[in-house]
């Protein structure tokens, strides 16, 4: 994607879209959003432990052989089942919620697809094939009844025969993962050598060959001998897209540590520490809370990484750990408002961040069902919902398509949204980029939107 001009986004599909009289369950409510390596599948879970795989339309990618224009992407529902189930926990005495919170697939490398799953404490392996549904039918050899001089009639003798009746899509769990964490599980990585990933929760960090189940190593443990010692607690972790020894991991400090593990076998100490310090004179009651990073990615050279905490967008160079390259405001216009998202801890909710494929553009959402898209020339702010192109009906809500190029007066005062119009109900946690098109997945409320440019 070029750089030097902006793209013009326009809203392609929707699923799961009900009228405005209709009410959405909470077990409806998209929790985890993820295209495959090739960006033909799309993943969806929500609360209620389901998992929707939605499967990109070919016929509906044919290119005209004069003009050459691609037609704009289009996705089918594939296959929905059921990956976490609710449970209690005896020993503690709590409930686990079926809720999932990561989704990851894996390289494709037969006729069926793997994916992995996870809610809070297990975590599973899916796959996703096509089975003939097959049908046994009898079918008649000879005329009929035939008779033999001094012996009663025989009947036509019937030969089974095997016949496909259909082809379904279906899903097999093919391992779990259960029993390895002790505080609730916030993200998944699999690693570029295609047989290990890691999973991490608030105080440690796993390692997981995928053919064992039943065996995870401790990489990272964060947790103090005395709990009340506690000053931080792990928020993401994942994997470098192209060096197998190399992870790292976010905090709610605000930092982000990058880990080898060539250097021992418990990464304890870190390599490199990303992180921005906090200007003393804005320091307040939130400051704790509000640089917590929700989510990181890594760029898919390896070279850049992209931080989410809940005002601020942050990318950095893999190579400068002194500051971030780029650090672009998100909610400036919320900090009036932090006592007030504190009080119905809004203040807490973690929004997702992603990358283009070729790097030159980030994706993260925000309330409003509003989401960014960043380059280096602009920051295009747009509502999920069918009416795209339309602007906000809400009195008070300006889109923001602002122009950053050098000379030009920043008109950031003139199209500031304001927060007093604003429905924080409505929130794009969940964001997806397609690997090599322009095309982003957001998830909103029980809704997942499409866009292209």
């Amino acid at each position: 994607m070029s750089t030097s001009e902006a793209l013009e986004w326009k809203f392609c599909q929707v699923f799961g879209d009900r009228s405005p009289v209709e009410e959405v369950s909470d077990v409806d409510i998209v929790s985890a959003v993820e295209f495959d390596e090739s960006g033909d599948y799309i993943a969806t879970g929500d609360r209620g432990g389901r998992v929707v795989i939605f499967e990109k339309c070919q016929d509906k990618q044919q290119q005209s052989s004069k003009k050459k224009e691609a037609k704009t992407p289009e996705y089918k529902f594939h296959v929905e089942f059921q990956s976490h189930e609710p449970e209690f926990d005896y020993l503690k005495s709590l409930e686990i919620e079926e809720k999932i919170n990561k989704i990851k697939w894996l390289n494709r490398s037969s006729n069926g697809h793997f994916l992995l799953t996870t809610n809070d404490k297990t975590i599973k392996l899916w796959k996703v094939f096509e089975k003939k549904v097959k049908q046994v039918l009898s079918t008649p050899v000879g005329n009929g009844p035939t008779a033999t001089k001094g012996l009663p009639p025989v009947q036509a003798i019937k030969f089974p025969r095997i016949q496909t009746r259909e082809v379904i899509v279906t899903a097999q769990a093919r391992r779990v993962y259960a029993n390895a964490h002790a505080y609730h599980i916030n993200s998944i990585s699999v690693n570029s050598d295609g047989e290990t990933y890691i999973s991490s929760d608030d105080l440690r960090i796993n390692l997981w060959n995928l053919a064992v189940s039943d065996q995870s190593f401790n990489i990272v443990d964060i947790k103090p001998v005395n709990m009340e010692e506690l000053t931080e607690v792990i928020t993401s972790a994942e994997f470098h897209p192209q060096h197998c020894n190399i992870f790292m991991y976010s905090s709610s400090k605000g930092t982000i540590k990058l880990a080898d593990m060539r250097a021992s076998a418990l990464c304890d100490q870190h390599a490199k520490v990303f992180e921005e310090e906090e200007d003393p004179a804005n320091k307040s009651f939130f400051s704790e809370i509000i640089s917590s990073i929700s989510d990181i990615k890594f760029s898919h050279d390896g070279r850049y990484i992209l931080s989410r905490d809940y005002l601020t967008l942050k990318l950095w160079d893999i190579n400068m750990d002194s500051k971030p390259v780029k650090s672009i405001p998100i909610h400036d216009y919320l900090r009036s408002k932090l006592c007030d998202l504190y009080e119905n801890d809004c203040i807490f909710d973690k929004f997702e961040c992603t990358l283009s494929g070729d790097g030159s553009s980030l994706l993260t959402g925000s309330y409003h069902n509003y989401f960014h898209i960043y380059n280096s020339k602009n920051d295009v702010c747009i509502e999920a919902s069918k009416f795209a192109q339309a602007k906000p009906k809400t009195k008070g809500i300006k889109s923001l398509t602002r122009g950053l190029t050098k000379g030009k007066k920043d008109t950031k005062k003139n199209d500031e949204i304001n927060p007093e119009h604003i429905d924080y109900t409505k929130k794009a946690l969940h964001v997806a980029w397609h690997p090599k098109e322009n095309l982003i997945a957001v998830g909103a409320a029980n809704n997942l939107y499409l866009y292209a440019a």
